[in-house]
């Protein structure tokens, strides 16, 4: 918003201020001027006020100039409008001193001294008096005004300046604080998360080496390893959340999942799963592969809390530039005895990744009591 903009009720209609309209409206009422006051004048007085007139035409870049030029109309004819115009142009196009105070004094001495001359030349008088004060006056109001208006401008733009500045140091500030709670959440995170997880990999070591169950010390193993794969991940997201985080800047990240990824995925979800990835042979962008690993994974994560029991399709397959991810599992043969808590966000994020990417995910229930999430990943975005 700038500095007029905040005082509405005192502008102009846009027609009045229009560029055009301020060029010419100087030269028709100067042309008035020069009308009524040459009606009894020759030929080539007339021609001299009509050049004084229409010399405004270009008054803003050549200001000085065009001063010069109204001076012989206002010399024979005393016309009035087009010099006081041009000395108002010159304050605010010129407004330095060396060259503002002779263009308003030879506008003054024209004005006392007209065509033609008295005699004598200077009478000390009432009138002589007066003509000097209308002659002063008549170049000091325009040059005056012009340089107020000049002044105004100026304080106009300084003041955008200034609410540009202080939007620059709002957007700044929000920013700080952005990063502060980022660095709060990314310790939170840490002290919280990561203390959990480095427990259940404890125990699962423990339960590794201590059970004598081939069974139990499998699915230990398998325990500890996601632990540590989640511990890895989690120290990434630390890192991004406080910008360096604890990532050193040379410190390569951990590779990303792929497509080639889901199998093990799939298998170590635990789940009775009935798979077909058939994502096709040309090559996905990396950001629809991890799309498409992050939907699986969330997906079975979903499953695993609501219905473990339930028998999963995943499907996987390309579809033209497109690739097609569909995650869907039947009616579970019952509730289980303790759901895992799930704020739904998954889904959002989820929806919001594919959306970026000019892809579209949807989800919910389908007609035999199971859930489906279907996305599709386009191949033009990466």
């Amino acid at each position: 918003m700038t500095a007029a903009d905040q005082l509405p009720s005192r502008r102009l209609p846009a027609w009045c201020t229009a560029p055009r309209l301020m060029v010419l409206l100087p030269v028709l009422y100067s042309l008035m001027d020069a009308a009524l006051v040459s009606r009894d004048s020759t030929w080539w007085q007339v021609s001299l006020a009509v050049l004084a007139a229409v010399a405004l035409f270009w008054r803003r870049r050549f200001p000085v100039v065009v001063l010069l030029l109204t001076m012989p109309g206002t010399w024979v004819e005393a016309i009035w409008l087009a010099p006081i115009t041009a000395v108002y142009t010159v304050a605010t196009e010129r407004p330095r001193a060396k060259v503002l105070f002779p263009c308003a004094a030879l506008f003054t001495l024209v004005g006392f001294f007209h065509w033609p001359l008295p005699t004598p030349l200077i009478d000390l008088s009432r009138n002589t008096a007066l003509d000097a004060i209308q002659a002063v006056m008549l170049s000091a109001g325009p040059a005056a005004t012009g340089l107020l208006s000049r002044t105004r401008r100026e304080l106009a733009a300084r003041l955008d300046e200034l609410t540009r500045g202080q939007e620059r140091e709002s957007r700044l500030l929000a920013e700080r604080v952005l990063i502060s709670e980022r660095g709060r959440l990314a310790r939170e995170m840490h002290d919280v998360v990561s203390h959990q997880v480095s427990l259940i990999s404890i125990q699962a070591g423990a339960l590794q080496v201590s059970t004598a169950d081939p069974a139990a010390a499998t699915v230990a193993r398998t325990i500890r390893e996601l632990s540590v794969r989640t511990l890895d991940e989690l120290r990434q997201m630390v890192g991004v959340l406080r910008g360096t985080g604890g990532l050193l800047p040379d410190a390569p990240l951990a590779p990303q999942p792929r497509l080639a990824d889901l199998p093990r995925l799939i298998e170590e979800s635990g789940l009775t799963a009935d798979t077909e990835l058939n994502p096709g042979d040309r090559p996905w962008p990396e950001a629809v592969e991890r799309a498409a690993y992050r939907t699986v994974q969330e997906a079975l994560t979903n499953i695993t809390k609501y219905a473990p029991d339930a028998v999963v399709h995943v499907k996987v397959g390309a579809k033209g530039r497109r690739l097609r991810v569909e995650v869907r599992n039947e009616a579970p043969p019952g509730r289980p005895a303790e759901t895992l808590p799930g704020g739904g966000h998954g889904l959002v994020g989820l929806r919001e990744r594919a959306q970026l990417l000019g892809g579209t995910l949807t989800a919910g229930p389908t007609q035999d009591g199971g859930f489906e999430v279907r996305a599709e990943l386009p191949a033009g975005q990466s």
